[in-house]
Order: C-alpha cells, then sequence, then structure tokens
C-alpha cells in the first residue's frame, strides 16, 4: 500500500511537470499565432514557391498541437493513477515512450544531416534578403514588422545595411539613405546614409538571434535533457504501477 501510495505521488509530479510543460507550450503557441508582430510574420511575406521556407510559418501550429498532446498526456497520467486503470496507464506509457522515440531520432537527424540545414539556412537567406529588395518601403505590413525586429534587437537588416540596397525604401528617399536602426545613434547623426551605416557597423538580425542562442544554449541543453529525463521516469513509474494494479487484481 505504501508503494503503491508513493508511485502515485511520482505519478502526480512527472505528470504536473509534464501538464504545466505543455500549457506553457500551448500558451506560447497561441501568442506565436495572435502576435502579428513576431518575427515569423515576415516569413509570411516570402515567396511561398521556395523549397519549403513557407512551412515555417506554421510553427505555431505545431506548438499548439504538441501543447495540446502534453496536457492529454499529463491528464492521462494522473487520472489513470487516481483510477488506477490499467488502459489509462498503458496508454501514457505508449505515447510518452513514441514521443521519446521521435525526439531521439529528431536528434540523430539533426546530427547526421546538418549540411542540409546549412543549406536550410542559406535558401531562407536568399529569400528573406530578395524579399527586403523586393517590398521593404512598399509593403506596408512587412516594412512595420522590420522595424519592429530592428528596433527590438537593435540590428540592421537580415545581415548588414546592404540587404536594403535597391529597396523601394531606398529608392523613395532617393538612393543612399538607409533605415535609421542601421546607423549607431553615439556615431552619427542625421540621415543614416552609406558611410554612417559602414562606420556603424550594426550587426544583422540573423547574427543578433545567433547570438541569443548561444548566450542561452546551456540553458535550451539543461531544459531538453530535464524533459527527456521526466519523460524516461514518467515510463519507469507508468509501467511499474501498472504491474503493481496488475498484481491486485
Amino acid at each position: 500500500m505504501c508503494c503503491s501510495g508513493f508511485l502515485k505521488i511520482m505519478m502526480f509530479f512527472f505528470n504536473g511537470g509534464i501538464f504545466l510543460a505543455g500549457a506553457a507550450i500551448l500558451g506560447v503557441g497561441i501568442w506565436v499565432k495572435v502576435d502579428s508582430g513576431s518575427l515569423l510574420g515576415m516569413l509570411e511575406n516570402v515567396d511561398n514557391a521556395s523549397s519549403g521556407l513557407s512551412q515555417l510559418v506554421n510553427v505555431s501550429y505545431l506548438l499548439i498541437a504538441v501543447g495540446a498532446v502534453l496536457l492529454i498526456i499529463g491528464f492521462l497520467g494522473c487520472c489513470g493513477a487516481v483510477r488506477e486503470s490499467r488502459c489509462m496507464l498503458l496508454t501514457f506509457f505508449i505515447i510518452v515512450l513514441i514521443i521519446f522515440l521521435v525526439e531521439v531520432a529528431g536528434a540523430v537527424v539533426l546530427l547526421v544531416f546538418q549540411g542540409l540545414a546549412d543549406e536550410l539556412l542559406q535558401s531562407l537567406e536568399d529569400e528573406v534578403r530578395s524579399s527586403i529588395e523586393r517590398d521593404y518601403g512598399e509593403d506596408e505590413g512587412m516594412t512595420s514588422l522590420w522595424n519592429a525586429t530592428m528596433d527590438e534587437f537593435k540590428c540592421c537588416g537580415y545581415r548588414n545595411y546592404t540587404d536594403f540596397d535597391n529597396s523601394p525604401f531606398q529608392n523613395q528617399q532617393g538612393g543612399n539613405v538607409y533605415p535609421p536602426t542601421c546607423c549607431n545613434a553615439t556615431i552619427s547623426t542625421g540621415t543614416c546614409d552609406q558611410n554612417k551605416a559602414n562606420i556603424s557597423m550594426v550587426a544583422g538580425c540573423f547574427d543578433k538571434l545567433l547570438q541569443l542562442i548561444e548566450e542561452n544554449a546551456v540553458i535550451i541543453a539543461a531544459v531538453a535533457l530535464g524533459i527527456a529525463a521526466l519523460e524516461i521516469a514518467a515510463m519507469v513509474v507508468s509501467m511499474v504501477l501498472y504491474k503493481s494494479v496488475g498484481n491486485k487484481a
């Protein structure tokens, strides 16, 4: 009885973590979908004919789906422990096992096909820079998204200020003019021209994003390892409780 009670407490602990993680991911997915000023909104302006890049805008739906699945898993685990339902416990184990195997397979694919990821990033760069040259200063939605992103991250273009060469914005300003964020205010004042932008050397938004990821790499890795450990522990406890319920029957 004591062992069974302890296992139930452990199931509540693990599934409580899974449930909260699912709620957080679901919330992020909904926020990304609703937030029209997010960086993902820019990808909607990228040529949909590009090789799969348009699918990146569906990341919000993926987050919502993952969050919903985790919520269901948490419910199954807790409910199965309370009701001592072998069916629910077995269903919980199978779903968590499938998710764990998918995560391992995804990690292996990322390691083995790292070159493919590099090709995707290069394709993304080409499409985004082409989109800037074609639409920045003319498409109001796309222009406001880039302005908001550059203001937030203190960056300029995708790689640097040259991304705005020959853009509608530059043509409207009579040439040799760049967005104010491309010039460092402490170095130059007035209109941001090519000389000032070159001196300012403001980093591109892609480089800023990479820097943000690198600065939080330890946290990201710790969270990933923590989730994997939580999944393994939850599977072990669910199987032990499954067998314990079976012995009582």
